[in-house]
């Protein structure tokens, strides 16, 4: 799965209409936000780290439950966007959630083994195993 990663308000212009989640690198105000969708209508995530997501207005996470869209909470560790502007989930991330439904775990096992085996928060797991 492919993040977008959104550096500046400036960007959002430049985003393709298919993302689908997309990483705000920046502290975005409800304007941003509503711009954001209006430009991206198929997005189903954004994805904010946790100082900027708790000054997110409450009418502004109240648009995005309306709009179906979660508000995920965390980092793209060690991404450079001055290679790629998308960060990508790794496929033995999803292989390993796959092999635990398989062996039986129940999904909040999962999120709890995956959060501690990778450096993705907890948001994003669940969002990933709710996803697939």
């Amino acid at each position: 799965m492919k993040i977008r990663v959104v550096s500046s308000k400036e960007e959002i212009n430049t985003l393709s209409p298919n993302e689908e989640i997309v990483h705000l690198a920046f502290r975005p105000s409800n304007t941003d936000i509503f711009s954001l969708i209006m430009k991206c209508p198929q997005v189903k995530a954004l994805h904010i780290p946790s100082s900027y997501k708790r000054t997110i207005s409450n009418s502004a996470k109240m648009y995005l439950k309306m709009q179906g869209i979660e508000l995920l909470e965390g980092d793209v560790w060690g991404h450079r966007k001055d290679i790629n502007e998308y960060s990508e989930v790794s496929p033995s991330v999803y292989e390993r959630i796959k092999q635990y439904r398989l062996d039986g775990m129940q999904e909040d096992d999962i999120a709890d083994k995956m959060v501690r085996e990778t450096r993705l928060s907890p948001d994003f797991i669940s969002f990933l195993i709710k996803s697939n």
